[in-house]
């Protein structure tokens, strides 16, 4: 008699084979991010910024969007001793799990630039694109942010899309509450 059993196995070893597999890139570290989007800075200070209940609050009516964080990550990046902005990590929901990126804010409070440092998500990374992110830059938080209108949403990313720019857009709240122009 011939021996079946590994017959009854090949259901098993389908189902592994066409299982998806877990997805995560890290895309840059935190001090890539900053040479990427401030090169000419000498040196980046930490500021890391403790926001008080009132503060997240006031981010919070001039964003529209919740500070779901205390303690924001913050740098100050410098040019032999001059401000030249903030560099600040933060991290946004995307579909189901964290974006973390890194935004570049002006002392005048305008985005330099955003780059995406690590995206767990299996679609959407388009964000990283430069046609996309360059909607971004030069905006400032009396500029209106609507997907689809002011920022381009990408068919397959449009949760990644929003929530990033809602987060660029509290950044840019944050900077006006906790990082005075200029400081």
């Amino acid at each position: 008699m011939r021996d079946l059993s590994p017959l009854f196995l090949l259901p098993v070893a389908a189902t592994v084979m066409v299982a998806p597999a877990a997805y995560a890139q890290q895309y840059l570290t935190t001090e890539q991010a900053q040479r990427t989007l401030f090169p000419a800075a000498t040196r980046f200070v930490a500021a890391s910024v403790t926001l008080s209940e009132a503060q997240r609050d006031l981010i919070e009516e001039k964003s529209g969007v919740r500070q779901r964080w205390e303690t924001q990550e913050v740098w100050r990046a410098e040019l032999d001793g001059q401000l030249l902005g903030w560099f600040i990590v933060d991290k946004v929901v995307g579909k189901h799990e964290f974006i973390t990126y890194a935004a570049a804010l002006a002392t005048d409070g305008k985005v330099l630039g955003m780059e995406v440092m690590t995206y767990l998500e299996t679609y959407g990374s388009q964000i990283r694109e430069v046609s996309w992110k360059q909607h971004l830059v030069g905006k400032t938080s009396a500029d209106a942010f609507k997907l689809g209108k002011d920022i381009p949403n990408i068919s397959g990313a449009t949760l990644s899309c929003r929530n990033v720019s809602n987060g660029i857009k509290r950044l840019l709240a944050l900077q006006e509450v906790a990082l005075p122009y200029g400081q």
